[in-house]
């Protein structure tokens, strides 16, 4: 693959460059820079979202006739490249990157007229409805229900795990419509109204201290079957087809590099018991090394993905490949930065960070003393949060099944 960028692909590098100087702001920055997991402050990411919009770049990958561009790939990854190394925060995934596309695919032209201009603006925001509490990995074991009454579906159960449904207004959800045949069959993709009586939202304080994770109850939720995506019962293409979004729609390399890059000169400024910077070390930077080359093979993997997507082509079991490897190598980071840390890398300061949700059980001191510098407070909040990457969007135990399967025939 040639990465040698042509005229006009340093031309637009060269503007790139120059819309980030200009509009990502100091607070911006922050925001993008002391993100403690893969969803950045609320409030920032939504600012960002809207300048992006102006821009015309909030959803590059999308179809030029639904507000998307029509870059190349050599294009997308310089977006990807460039946007990170400047500090940007993330946009949420969950609409952009993940049920816009099975709006575009399984939609009827009125559900995409009205979902998708709203998503992009931001006037919706969506969070996702799979996992319940006997049914993660084995998500064909849902047992929300949706009983069929005239034109509307009554909803009833629960969903777990259910990142910022605090903050969402709309959802997502697998819902069961029948019991009948394979656990597969029976199941319906349906968007729900969080405003809708019977919708509860209750968030989880994670390990980490940050209330981004929620459980939702559904209490006779009435909602129209014109919110079905596709058909009744046949929702299990559908989700699967999602998946493939949620595991590797996203390009995880860039921001790999950035931190691997980050864990470097943290290293070259830190000393090890020896009193020798921590980065001559032979067994850390030796682990930094192969973290480096996993990073560039990922990278590889992405742009092939971004091809497969430009082409209008299922990204298929690359997601999963992505999705492990992305996953694991976030983890191994995470180790290399606490071991950068040391005894700094220990304490609980979250206040010297910018969290993706609420922190309530923690009690900044008042004059903000931090112990340490900025990465020394962000190590640990990463460590804990990157924990839960090998399991979110099924497990990688269960890719490497999917994979087994579909490339080795197994």
């Amino acid at each position: 693959m040639d990465l040698n960028w042509s005229p006009e692909e340093q031309a637009f590098e060269a503007e790139v460059r120059d819309f980030l100087a200009t509009s990502l702001t100091p607070d911006l920055q922050r925001a993008g820079r002391l993100s403690t997991s893969v969803y950045a402050d609320h409030h920032a990411s939504m600012k960002w979202q809207e300048t992006l919009v102006a821009k015309g770049w909030a959803a590059p990958h999308w179809a030029p006739e639904h507000g998307g561009t029509d870059w190349t790939v050599a294009q997308h990854y310089i977006w990807n490249r460039e946007r990170i190394a400047a500090g940007a925060p993330g946009l949420s995934p969950m609409g952009i990157s993940m049920v816009a596309y099975v709006i575009m695919k399984y939609g009827t032209p009125e559900q995409q007229q009205f979902f998708l201009p709203r998503i992009l603006s931001g006037e919706i925001f969506f969070c996702q409805g799979y996992s319940e509490p006997g049914a993660g990995s084995d998500l064909a074991s849902l047992q929300t229900s949706a009983v069929e009454e005239g034109d509307d579906l009554i909803i009833n159960g629960q969903k777990v795990w259910t990142t910022h449904a605090n903050e969402a207004n709309w959802i997502f959800a697998l819902v069961r419509t029948s019991k009948e045949g394979r656990p597969q069959q029976g199941i319906t993709f349906l968007l729900i109204d969080m405003t809708t009586p019977g919708v509860e939202v209750r968030p989880f304080t994670m390990s980490s201290g940050e209330q981004i994770q929620n459980a939702v109850f559904f209490t006779d939720v009435r909602v129209p079957k014109a919110n079905v995506m596709g058909e009744i019962d046949r929702g299990w293409s559908v989700a699967k087809y999602l998946l493939e979004f949620e595991r590797g729609g996203n390009a995880y390399a860039p921001a790999l590099k950035a931190r691997a890059d980050a864990i470097a000169r943290h290293a070259a400024e830190t000393t090890g018991s020896d009193g020798a910077p921590l980065l001559e070390d032979p067994v850390f930077a030796a682990k930094l090394a192969r973290a480096r080359i996993r990073a560039d093979v990922l990278e590889i993997m992405e742009l092939r993905l971004l091809s497969a997507a430009n082409g209008d082509g299922s990204v298929g079991a690359l997601s999963s490949m992505m999705k492990i490897m992305g996953t694991e190598l976030a983890g191994t980071l995470t180790e290399l930065a606490m071991e950068a840390a040391g005894d700094r890398g220990l304490v609980y300061q979250p206040h010297a960070t910018m969290p993706g949700g609420p922190v309530p059980r923690h009690t900044p001191p008042a004059d903000g003393y931090v112990s340490g510098e900025e990465w020394h407070a962000l190590a640990p909040l990463r460590y804990m949060n990157e924990r839960a990457g090998p399991i979110y969007a099924g497990s990688n135990e269960i890719q490497r099944n999917i994979i087994a399967k579909q490339v080795l025939g197994l």
